[in-house]
Parts: structure tokens; sequence; C-alpha cells
């Protein structure tokens, strides 16, 4: 049924552990991420590096690399569907954030302020446009 040492628990436990961003210019994405306070962990070498000691990692890889792998025409473009996220403690802390992303080289989208479900957040785009949401949450810590 199931592989050895594997039950039907550990082959659906919902669970990120990789988020891999395909760009256009793999040194200056590092650059960017690396100016945010990201600290590079592997893989850091032309066609690849990646980010986090826990928890989930972020990876950039040459976006026509990634789309190769996937299958898929690397000239996408447009509102990819997603955001990532990055909780911090504070609506202090958010602003904090996207001024760093935004002195690094991000795009502003969306100026931090007051959300509708009682937290605060703010957005960003990355050096490919990747769409990055700075939250606070005063509900839940995501910290």
């Amino acid at each position: 049924m199931y592989p050895a040492g594997m039950t039907s628990t550990t082959l659906t436990t919902p669970k990120i552990s990789l988020i891999t961003l395909g760009v256009a210019d793999l040194p200056r994405s590092r650059a960017f991420y690396v100016a945010l306070g990201w600290p590079v962990t592997g893989g850091d070498g032309d066609d690849f590096v990646m980010f986090g000691e826990s928890g989930a990692r972020l990876a950039l890889f040459p976006r026509h690399c990634l789309a190769e792998d996937a299958g898929v025409d690397p000239a996408g473009d447009g509102f990819r569907g997603c955001a990532l996220a990055h909780n911090v403690a504070s609506p202090e802390a958010v602003r904090a954030v996207i001024d760093l992303a935004v002195a690094s080289g991000a795009v502003l989208i969306k100026p931090a302020a007051d959300t509708f479900w009682g937290g605060y957040s703010g957005y960003f785009a990355d050096l490919d446009g990747h769409l990055w949401e700075v939250a606070h949450n005063p509900f839940t810590d995501l910290t």
C-alpha cells in the first residue's frame, strides 16, 4: 500500500517546505533578498540559491530553468494568483520591512494600512514581480 515507513498520515500531512521563485537575474535577486536579511544557506551558485534555516525555505532559480523543469512557457506574466507573506510583530515592523524592500529595489504595490480583518498590512513586488504581503496579525502569532 505505502512505501516502507510511510503511512497515510505521513503522506498527507500538509506542509510547505520550500518555495522556489523563478527570477530573471539570479545575482541581482540574490542581492535583493540578502539586503532584506535572508541568510543564504545553500546552493549559492550561478544556477540556484536557497535562504532560511528553519521552517519553510525560500529558493531562487532562473525563471527559464524553472519553467523548463515544470514544462511550461517561461513567458507567462501578469498576476500569478498568489502572494507570499512575511508576518511581523507590529505595525511599525510592517512599515520598516516594506521601506527596506522598496529601498532595496522592490516596487510598492499597496502602502501599509489597517485591514478589514483587524490587522495591518501592505504589499510590495520583488524584482521579478512576485507579490509579498507584509502583515501584523494581532490575533494569531505568525512571526
